[in-house]
């Protein structure tokens, strides 16, 4: 039986109040993104216990989110094209049901390829929530209520990720690690009846008439490569790899590739045309930085707090909570008040208070504690409230109805790679400020400089006071100065990388001036279109 032909329950009538189950169609699609949004996180803190259980390598563990993420983003600029093929409520219905299952069979794998297979088809189903979620949002509200929309769909795209390093450590301390995929299951299986239930198809939605396959196969190498070297260009030692050099090369043929096709074939399977739309250009772009900016921040401060406070996951996410929390607070405030102004004052203030927040994150120290991270982390949660709501709506204001999901689909991929360049970014230069730093730093720790002599004096007077060997009281003092001089290169690495993504993001401010006085609610194209 094709996907054209297999029946489904019928969903909700569209005819009388057809906004009748708008916040029931919300929570269903918040909370099926939000499952895909904990996927990504919340498998991280379990990866010591998977490479006990399985026998595997930290390289080889990697490929658990590797798989997921790359499978998440060629999946994620081609949801409005497959939503358009199969209908939007039978393919967000089967999205989830292969989520589901997909999550079933990571759980009870008992060798590492077969959980990497089956994370790879968790993330096929997992990619097509985020955006089409968006699209549903927008057509299932009144336009008059997409900031609402978009502010309950956006706590729990802030929520979720940041739930996931403190709910993934309990799980798998008191359980085990699969079960931190059995518990998509019921949830899933949730999604899935609300989805029947309440979804229908978009009166939108255009469906194309032959299946682009050379576009399929070129974005999916390319997408899929690039994705790949930024997972593990640290790793390797980027460009000095002979692995990551190739598919550098790959990815930027296939990705030409599929921009030259893309616009010169009939039935694209994205239509990049779009990008015409200088307000979608522009929020793509922005969006972009957005990702960049927030997951290396994202990424930094749990290093941060585990390796120089000596957090555990569960305390990392305690911490961070609040900031959350605040996020979510300022985006239902939002939603309320979308449509009322000009959205890009909102983006200004936000980014202002992401800035300010990474200037207070520039000051913590070694000897930092929780009073001090509490409202620099509000403030980062209230920035980013500020401007989420506002930048979606700003970017998808031209687009008419039906090419909304093909909006969302780029606007959420360049967010995800932005995300993962950022990632890249700041592993990469964490380590080399990090040798710089330590470098400069040794110059002073010298026979010859009071200071050392002074503070090597005292730790060797403390080893001594708890009864360490007269002969080995020299080298462990030095080792222990060693590690302390370690610890402050690293403490000046973070405070650098804080400023120096508050300083691209700031800088990032002068692209909102191409952005025509919108007050930014999608679907502003529909009556020209």
């Amino acid at each position: 039986m094709t996907a054209a032909t297999l029946p489904l329950p019928a969903a909700v009538p569209e005819g009388g109040d057809r906004y009748k189950y708008k916040y029931i169609i919300a929570i269903t699609v918040s909370l099926a993104s939000v499952l895909e949004l904990l996927d990504t996180s919340i498998v991280n803190v379990a990866i010591p216990h998977m490479m006990g259980n399985l026998g595997a390598t930290l390289d080889q563990i990697a490929w658990v989110s590797t798989g997921y993420i790359v499978a998440n983003v060629i999946v994620l600029p081609i949801t409005g094209w497959l939503s358009a093929y199969f209908g939007r409520r039978r393919y967000f219905a089967a999205s989830i049901t292969l989520f589901t299952i997909a999550s079933f069979f990571c759980g009870n794998a008992h060798s590492l390829e077969t959980l990497v297979f089956w994370r790879i088809v968790q993330g096929l189903g997992g990619g097509a929530l985020l955006s089409t979620s968006q699209a549903i949002l927008y057509e299932e509200f009144p336009r008059s209520e997409y900031g609402t929309a978009m502010a309950i769909f956006g706590v729990g795209v802030m929520v979720g990720p940041t739930l996931g390093p403190t709910f993934g450590g309990y799980i798998t301390d008191a359980f085990g690690w699969p079960w931190i995929f059995y518990i998509n299951i019921p949830f899933g299986m949730l999604a899935l009846a609300l989805t029947l239930s309440f979804i229908n198809d978009s009166r939108h939605q255009e469906r194309a008439e032959k299946v682009d396959y050379l576009g399929l196969a070129l974005l999916a190498v390319g997408i899929g490569t690039l994705q790949t070297m930024l997972e593990r260009g640290e790793r390797l030692s980027w460009f000095e790899s002979r692995e990551v050099t190739t598919l550098a090369v790959i990815s930027a043929v296939s990705l030409v590739s599929f921009v030259w096709h893309e616009l010169t074939t009939e039935h694209p399977v994205v239509d990049l045309r779009i990008l015409k739309s200088r307000q979608l250009a522009v929020g793509v772009v922005f969006g972009m930085t957005l990702g960049v900016c927030l997951y290396a921040t994202i990424f930094v401060l749990p290093v941060y707090l585990q390796s120089l406070q000596g957090f555990t996951a569960e305390q990392t996410g305690f911490v961070i909570l609040p900031g959350a929390l605040a996020s979510a607070f300022t985006m239902a405030v939002m939603g309320r008040t979308a449509g009322k102004f000009d959205g890009r004052w909102s983006i200004v203030a936000g980014v202002g208070l992401f800035a300010l927040s990474m200037w207070k994150h520039a000051h913590f120290t070694t000897d930092s504690g929780m009073p001090d991270f509490f409202w620099p982390l509000i403030f980062r949660g209230v920035g980013l409230g500020l401007i989420f709501v506002p930048l979606t709506n700003l970017a998808l204001a031209d687009l008419p109805m039906s090419k909304i999901p093909n909006g969302t689909g780029l606007f959420n991929l360049m967010r995800q790679l932005g995300g993962s360049v950022g990632i890249a970014l700041s592993a990469t230069l964490v380590q080399r400020f990090q040798a710089i730093h330590r470098a400069d730093l040794i110059a002073y720790v010298t026979p010859y400089a009071e200071a050392a002599r002074e503070r090597l004096a005292l730790i060797q007077g403390r080893l001594a006071a708890v009864g360490t060997p007269p002969g080995l009281v020299e080298a462990k003092a030095l080792k222990i100065l060693d590690l302390q001089v370690t610890k402050q290169a690293m403490m000046l690495s973070f405070e650098q990388l804080f400023l120096l993504f508050a300083a691209v993001f700031v800088l990032s401010l002068p692209l909102l001036l191409l952005m025509h006085k919108s007050k930014g609610m999608p679907g502003g194209g529909g009556a020209a279109h």
